[in-house]
């Protein structure tokens, strides 16, 4: 064991060597280190190659430290050894999933997971599960897949919505919780990345302080980092079509995140990605406008009756949510017609029962143990996450600031009129400023709203898209599944940009748990008729 002395040197010995290699030669080295494109995938020849001349000049160097007396004998072997094995940890970077506990036999479809390392001496460590297209992983679009909350793990949509594994209800039980297909993944269609952004949540984790700290703002900064640092290491993708994608509080981040992309091409970032827009489901855009919405949505779905919501809409103006204090009868009608998740009101009469994320699901209690119940089959996530077999299995780092896997971060996720928190601030009010930009940058924007949806309901997202003032290129009409009406559609476009907002006929805000078929069906055919512009 070589004393505390003895592996300073051995760490001096080693800088120093690194220190004497020829500019270009570092630059080579650097390039394959810092990019990290080594993984337990089989590796071509020409980066063997490259192993082969580092390690030849960083050994020529140390024989002429020797020569120099800079360096002792015994210790240049141990430094080859150290240089050795950087390329060794550069190898754990990505693995390639074979088996999961609760699947049987192998995955038939191709799953990596593997940190990117981010920010300041990469002192953030992002976690990220990625599945490739089970149809042409060579064509398919990218998708960057960000989940909502903010604070929740990318795992949550891998497992319960639009994933290539779903948990079996019927036969999950206390700690045996057991997987089957999803039939209805987004990855009969397309590449998907989940990213458990930002770090604090999954399995990412920062290693200081100032690391942990965020903002929406920021957020879409780290997720433009995210995918170019992914890219790099999985250049075979670089030229598919990028999406941005996301769900819920997510359409006030994605957006930003796509407008961050264009510009860095703009500004010639390397590398040049492939953006082409963006899709998001049952999206927050506009903090007035969307929680607003809730009021006019209850009474289209006849939660509220006419009287009430006339009366209501005349005494508030308009504002159900950040209504004057001083209006006091507004603040009466609002206390006595509606509940706590809607406007921030007690003892409300219309709405109170109503489960928000599908007004026609039925309340229910995680101690009913039915498999029927979303609240109790939400708990199997947190279950199958803490098991140390699982976590072996993904390839998730031994790591002491992940004591618990947590399905969202309550210190991060936002609540109406959530104040900023000690690591996380929500500091973009609005989404639309950069949907006005995007409009610029010929870029197609796919919205889809579950039409039961009383978290964000879609007359708020019909009505921020009116204030952008689009020529309707493509008006209100039925779309089909099986030929059955699935929903309703309309397309607005300008200057090679375009937004097209669909609604699915009894979807609620986890659109995909309700509805899997229609959410694929929809993505899947809007980014074929797309498709051609992965060639332009």
């Amino acid at each position: 064991m070589p004393s505390q002395e003895s592996r300073l040197v051995i760490r001096r010995g080693s800088d120093v060597a690194l220190s004497h290699l020829p500019r270009v030669t570092l630059s080579v080295v650097l390039t394959f280190t810092t990019k990290k494109w080594f993984t337990f995938e089989p590796t071509p020849i020409y980066i063997y190659i490259y192993i082969y001349i580092y390690i030849y000049i960083a050994t020529t160097n140390l024989q002429k430290l020797k020569v120099r007396g800079r360096m002792k004998p015994k210790y240049m072997m141990i430094s080859f050894f150290i240089i050795f094995l950087q390329f060794i940890t550069l190898s754990n970077s990505k693995s390639i999933i074979k088996n999961l506990p609760g699947f049987h036999g192998d995955l038939p479809f191709t799953l990596q997971t593997g940190y990117i390392g981010m920010g300041q001496d990469d002192s953030m460590q992002v976690f990220y599960y990625f599945v490739e297209s089970q149809r042409s992983p060579s064509d398919d679009p990218l998708l960057l897949y960000l989940t909502g909350g903010p604070g929740s793990s990318g795992l949550y949509p891998f497992l319960y919505q639009i994933g290539p594994l779903s948990f079996n209800y019927e036969s999950s039980k206390g700690n045996n919780i057991t997987l089957e297909l999803n039939p209805y993944s987004w990855s009969k269609a397309a590449n998907v990345i989940f990213v458990d952004l930002p770090v604090g949540v999954g399995f990412s984790y920062s290693e200081t302080i100032e690391a942990s700290k965020s903002s929406d703002s920021i957020v879409a900064i780290q997720s433009y980092e995210f995918v170019r640092k992914w890219l790099v290491e999985n250049p075979n993708f670089m030229s598919n079509a990028l999406y941005i994608s996301g769900i819920s509080y997510m359409g006030i981040i994605v957006p930003n995140v796509a407008l961050e992309i264009y510009k860095g091409n703009e500004r010639g970032n390397q590398p040049q990605l492939n953006i082409k827009g963006c899709l998001i489901v049952n999206p927050l855009t506009d903090k007035f406008i969307n929680f607003n919405a809730r009021f006019e949505f209850a009474h289209r779905l006849a939660l509220i009756s006419d009287d009430i919501y006339e009366s209501t809409k005349a005494t508030c103006g308009g504002d159900y949510v950040y209504n004057d204090p001083r209006n006091v009868l507004c603040t009466i009608i609002l206390n006595g017609w509606m509940s706590v998740p809607l406007i921030k009101i007690s003892n409300g009469q219309c709405t109170s029962k109503i489960t928000y994320g599908n007004i026609l699901e039925r309340g229910c209690d995680a101690r009913d143990m039915e498999p029927t119940c979303k609240a109790y089959t939400d708990t199997f996530i947190e279950t199958w996450a803490n098991n140390k077999d699982v976590q072996k299995a993904l390839k998730v780092r031994e790591v002491r600031i992940i004591e618990n896997w947590e399905t969202t971060n309550k210190s991060i996720s936002y609540d109406f009129k959530k104040n900023d928190t000690i690591v996380y601030s929500y500091d973009v009010w609005s989404s639309i400023p950069s949907h006005k930009q995007l409009l610029t940058k010929n870029c197609q924007v796919l919205i889809i709203c579950g039409d039961h949806d009383m978290v964000f309901p879609y007359v708020g997202t019909l009505k921020w898209i009116r204030t952008l003032n689009l020529p309707i290129v493509s008006p209100w009409e039925p779309w089909f599944v099986r030929s059955q009406v699935a929903g309703y559609q309309m397309t607005y476009a300008r200057n090679g940009s375009s937004i097209k907002v669909a609604t699915v006929m009894g979807g609620g805000h986890p659109l995909a748990a309700y509805n899997p078929e229609e959410a694929l069906v929809m993505m899947d055919g809007w980014l074929s008729s797309h498709a051609y512009l992965s060639d332009s």
